[in-house]
């Protein structure tokens, strides 16, 4: 199977969720509840690439805040 479709578009995009938790999803996949596309689009690799780029803190956004209120 290609990383792109037929017609030679995107054939996965970038997800992200409530955590600021990134994932790469197909595109002809109806995406899983809780996950938002986050305009990102391209073949598998392309997406892995963009998220390794923009995705620098992998604590979920929910620890992230405890951590600054607490002054950790």
């Amino acid at each position: 199977m290609s990383d792109t479709d037929e017609a030679g578009g995107a054939g996965y995009l970038v997800v992200r969720n409530d955590e600021e938790q990134y994932s790469v999803w197909r595109a002809d996949r109806e995406l899983p509840g809780g996950w938002y596309a986050e305009g990102t689009t391209g073949s598998r690799q392309e997406c892995l690439d963009h998220i390794g780029r923009v995705w620098t803190d992998m604590r979920p956004l929910s620890l992230r805040r405890t951590m600054a209120q607490s002054g950790a």
